[in-house]
């Protein structure tokens, strides 16, 4: 059975759309004769924009809608961040393709083109994560962070009118977007670790769709599949969400794949990380047992986690958030 016609499903924010458009113009131009068509689809992260994240909580904020057109047979893909796609998916559901993967990093975008150590005393600073607001609180406990919603335009824009000094985003939305040109610092995963999944994409279908996962499987990347494979195994061995302070980068370098990880508290007080590695040597392709060794990494990592007491600040956090009051749906 050939596919002539897919239809992608999508959120409609301006990134999310970037994101797509790649992936139907990929996927046009390597299957001959493929037509894909995008449909748009509003999540519940994108209905809340006015509440902080954690305020809202929750798994699949960005996803759910999502999922459940696919599992109503609306559409034959989706592309998500896959940073906001939850370890757990819908048993019909699987993670068909994972791309090659844009800069995993956070960056810096500043007002005055001031890196983190040259902004003044007290700077406010702004960023949707609890990850990178503890993490930015333990470099700099002087400066002010304060919560930043909406996408990628309208983030830049606040800053452009001064109502922050600098704000922290992802390096491969602002390159997704052809605004590379504004950031001022990368950070490297030593000095802000990025979230599990950051800068990669993943491409969710129905498992029993094989003719579709034959064409999606021409966007498979095996160096971010593996990498990816580790975080998100670090990432439901430790049971954490999007928006649990966890950080996590793997690489897959010669003869072995390394994993940074780290916990941190939200007040950026407590910090536990750890590097591990495993010996690695099919870096062409993401075998059964190549993506068994990435999985192995991700849960040795999560286990030397908590030996150091990442379970103590999880379930701080997990506490913390379970007293905020009930959000409102526009």
């Amino acid at each position: 059975m050939s596919v002539s016609e897919l239809i992608l499903v999508s959120r409609g924010s301006p990134l999310a759309l970037q994101q797509s458009n790649w992936v139907k113009a990929e996927l046009e131009r390597r299957v001959a004769g493929l037509l894909v068509k995008i449909v748009k689809v509003r999540t519940t992260g994108d209905r809340m924009r006015s509440q902080p994240l954690p305020q809202i909580g929750g798994k699949g904020l960005f996803t759910r809608e999502i999922e459940e057109a696919l599992l109503a047979r609306r559409a034959h893909l989706a592309v998500h961040s896959l940073k906001d796609l939850p370890t757990e998916l819908p048993p019909e559901l699987i993670l068909a393709a994972v791309p090659q993967r844009e800069d995993p990093r956070d960056a810096l975008v500043s007002r005055e083109s001031q890196k983190l150590a040259e902004l003044p005393r007290c700077a406010r600073i702004g960023t949707s994560s609890i990850r990178r607001t503890a993490q930015l609180k333990r470099l700099r406990p002087d400066l002010v962070v304060e919560p930043l919603r909406g996408n990628l335009g309208t983030r830049l824009r606040k800053l452009r009118e001064g109502a922050l000094d600098a704000v922290v985003l992802a390096a491969a939305g602002l390159r997704r977007m052809g605004w590379g040109e504004q950031i001022i610092q990368y950070f490297d995963e030593e000095t802000l670790c990025p979230a599990v999944g950051q800068g990669a994409l993943g491409i969710e279908a129905r498992a029993g769709d094989e003719a579709v996962l034959r064409v999606l499987a021409v966007l498979e990347d095996p160096a971010a599949r593996l990498a990816v494979t580790a975080e998100r195994a670090l990432l439901a061995h430790l049971g954490g969400g999007c928006q649990v302070p966890i950080a996590a980068l793997a690489r897959c370098e010669p003869g072995e794949i390394r994993l940074a990880a780290m916990v941190i508290s939200p007040d950026g007080s407590q910090l536990v990380k750890t590097v591990e590695s495993l010996p690695f040597a099919e870096t062409d392709k993401a075998t059964p047992a190549a993506l068994a060794t990435a999985e192995t990494l991700g849960k040795k990592a999560a286990e030397n986690l908590l030996q150091q007491g990442a379970g103590k600040i999880l379930q701080s956090v997990a506490t913390t958030q379970e007293s905020l009051p009930s959000p409102q749906a526009p």
